[in-house]
């Protein structure tokens, strides 16, 4: 055989083996070289830094590299936000991006970034519901009730949140317009000052994350009345959907993905996806996580820039009309 012919084999055999070998075989000459550092907006303990620990303890398994969470919280995820916008678009640094990010977008004058330009989207991690929960010994046995005595008692209605312009507080300004009633939305400093006022009676309705209320409601602290969502939670099988329980139209999900920034070289975006995907679909991450009643969903990069898209635009019409005045 010539030597022409042996070479030319040789590159068949090669490429043949490079597609047949198992992932992520193919991606760990080039990347990841190093450790890659995650930034969370967050301050640790809450939904979003959980989600970042499990699936960065998963995607270091598959890629071979640690993956270092980093917390970096701050008002509008601003502070790990422009950390990550500014880093080497290498695939090395990535963010904990969340509904947050779209939010902020209609909260702030100005932001020292542009949020749909500014990074690469790479996947969605899980979608997490907010509960619409009452005291115990509440008089309205379901959502229907409390609606109706909303609308035959405009301004009577005390509905408790976190902070003005968080997921919750936004959710239920959408939910008096959606609803067509007039409530008085109480925002506190935190959700455990939600919870404490709930059980107190001092409010009559709370819209807070699922997950951490799980216990609350099994302990028979507080009721759910419905989801937010249009799925019913797997944490709370037995509890309605907002549309279900008859308020139409009204779908709202808190999410996490992960992003890295503008200029990521597309096959690292792609490896970076391939291995995120794996992570969320991992029976460790969705064990971990789905007790706290996440819907863990991986997405292609161009899904998630569609989401982010279409949250800005949601959410800034839903500040516009709740007139909060941009910071």
């Amino acid at each position: 055989m010539s030597t022409k012919h042996t070479l030319s084999r040789r590159r068949v055999l090669a490429a043949s083996a490079a597609l047949t070998a198992p992932w992520p075989a193919l991606a760990q000459g080039a990347f990841p070289s190093r450790s890659i550092s995650l930034l969370v907006p967050f301050a640790p303990g809450g939904i979003a830094d959980l989600t970042a620990r499990a699936v960065a303890e998963q995607m270091a398994r598959i890629l071979g590299q640690s993956v270092v969470v980093e917390n970096r919280p701050s008002a509008g995820s601003i502070v790990a936000s422009q950390a990550v916008a500014n880093a080497r678009p290498d695939g090395h640094t990535l963010l904990l991006m969340s509904n947050g990010n779209a939010v902020s977008v209609g909260l702030f004058k100005r932001l020292p970034y542009d949020t749909e330009k500014a990074f690469a989207p790479v996947s969605t991690l899980g979608f997490f519901d907010l509960g619409l929960f009452v005291p115990a010994n509440s008089r309205f046995s379901n959502l229907r009730d409390l609606v109706a005595h909303a609308k035959a008692n405009p301004g009577k209605l005390n509905v408790g949140t976190i902070a003005v312009g968080s997921t919750q507080h936004l959710a239920a300004k959408l939910f008096e317009t959606v609803a067509g009633i007039d409530a008085v939305v109480v925002p506190y400093k935190a959700s455990p000052a939600v919870v404490t006022a709930l059980r107190a009676g001092e409010i009559d309705l709370a819209f807070e994350v699922v997950g951490p209320m799980v216990s609350q409601v099994a302990a028979g602290a507080v009721r759910a009345l419905a989801v937010s969502s249009a799925a019913r939670n797997p944490a709370l099988p037995e509890v309605p959907t907002v549309q279900q329980a008859g308020v139409t139209g009204y779908d709202v999900a808190s999410w996490n993905a992960l992003a890295a920034p503008a200029g990521t070289p597309p096959d690292v975006v792609e490896v970076l996806n391939r291995a995120a995907r794996e992570a969320v679909a991992s029976p460790a991450v969705q064990d971990k996580l789905g007790r706290l009643g996440m819907r863990l969903q991986g997405s292609t990069p161009a899904e998630l820039q569609a989401l982010l898209g279409s949250e800005i635009r949601r959410w800034g019409e839903v500040i516009r009309k709740a007139k909060i005045d941009p910071e």
